[in-house]
């Protein structure tokens, strides 16, 4: 699974090293991964590394960390076929992916089929994605779309929103190879 990227912005970057050269000298030696993240973060005016990144994520400012996958590295077809299976002939996902891998190509299939800048409540969202497949699960395809990063909801969870992004060679694949 991808990571989410956080944007750091800072207003004045001498303020900010003046603070975290401080933190650093105060907590005497090299800090651990977590710890840096929590100085940086308080650097930049948060509390911590997770006040940074729900303000980020509330603000839609979070974006998702893709292996972008060479042009010139071909999709591979077999593979392709085995996705495609999990889609009935009016592009209806029949059933969750038993591997984790080919997860994300079915949840950018439902993505694309989700209005784009829209807003939606979280039962808006979860009549639509009902019309997107067949298995009775909306919940599994809401939190995976979320964690994926291809929607952000507000941190009460009251406003569901799609994200624009690029998908991935083999999405794009899929994507085609289901229109037909």
């Amino acid at each position: 699974m991808s990571k989410t990227l956080l944007p750091l912005h800072v207003d004045d970057i001498s303020a900010f090293a003046r603070s975290l050269g401080s933190q650093l000298a105060d907590c005497g030696r090299t800090p651990g991964h977590v710890e840096l993240l929590n100085m940086l973060a308080r650097s930049s005016g948060h509390k911590n590394f997770q006040h940074l990144r729900a303000s980020a994520i509330q603000t839609g400012q979070a974006g998702q960390a893709t292996q972008a996958r060479p042009a010139s590295e071909p999709v591979n077809p077999v593979r392709l076929t085995r996705l495609a299976r999990l889609f009935d002939r009016a592009g209806l996902l029949l059933r969750w992916p038993g591997k984790r891998g080919m997860e994300e190509s079915c949840l950018w299939v439902i993505w694309s089929r989700i209005p784009a800048r829209q807003t939606f409540s979280e039962t808006q969202l979860n009549e639509v994605l009902n019309t997107l497949h067949s298995f009775g699960d909306h919940a599994l395809l809401r939190r995976g779309l979320i964690d994926s990063g291809m929607m952000t909801r507000t941190a009460d969870g009251r406003e569901y929103r799609r994200v624009e992004r690029e998908p991935s060679a083999e999405a794009l694949a899929l994507l085609q190879r289901l229109e037909r």
